[in-house]
């Protein structure tokens, strides 16, 4: 826990703190040097990279498609694959 060095007033409103804060260092509040880092893999699912062999009429066809929907096409192979999953689960 981050300690606090000088004690915080107690605010009327959001308005209030907010115009305080853009007036104050919070260094003035807060040991930023006893701070604890923090983990927030769970916020943004993570990704992997894959190697994935496709028929080159396949590939130009997604690559056609994904140009059609103004998307990159590894983005629209995403797109299909969420879909089909989707779909597939709710059958």
């Amino acid at each position: 826990m981050v300690k606090s060095t000088k004690k915080l007033p107690k605010f009327k409103n959001e308005d209030e703190e907010r115009e305080y804060w853009a007036k104050t260092d919070a260094t003035d509040h807060f040991d930023l040097a006893s701070g604890k880092k923090m983990n927030f893999t769970s916020l943004k699912p993570s990704t992997q990279t894959i190697s994935l062999r496709l028929p080159e009429d396949l590939l130009e066809e997604l690559k056609v498609m994904a140009n059609k929907r103004d998307v990159p096409y590894q983005s629209l192979i995403k797109i299909l694959l969420r879909e089909k999953l989707d779909d597939d689960s709710a059958a």
